[in-house]
């Protein structure tokens, strides 16, 4: 097996540490999953996930900032907001594909 340098190691860990700190919680995966399927206003959204409409604000406001998701207001009446998932926030796909499929394995391993 091949030698790891250090700085490699601790490059490493910064990276898994940014992605855990930007996905941490257990909204943020379920929103981005959500997102995939379709567009969702801010109350169907909610409603969807099954979470506190707080909770989903201040998760989407950070979502957003780290440009995971787009938020666009819909000018009817009455005024709505429509959030969507940025082609950046798709690349998340695969990470969420795989947390999927060690969940059900996982699942199988402790329930059989």
């Amino acid at each position: 097996m091949e030698q790891i340098s250090k700085l490699e190691c601790g490059r490493n860990r910064m990276a898994v540490r940014d992605t855990l700190d930007l996905i941490g919680g257990k909204w943020k995966v379920l929103i981005l999953l959500t997102l995939n399927e379709r567009p969702y206003r801010f109350k169907a959204l909610a409603q969807e996930i099954g979470i506190s409409p707080r909770m989903l604000s201040r998760e989407l406001q950070d979502m957003e900032q780290n440009k995971l998701l787009d938020r666009t207001v819909i000018d009817a009446k009455p005024i709505g907001v429509e959030y969507s998932i940025t082609d950046y926030g798709r690349t998340f796909g695969q990470i969420i594909e795989a947390m999927r499929d060690w969940g059900l394995n996982h699942r199988k391993e402790i329930f059989q």
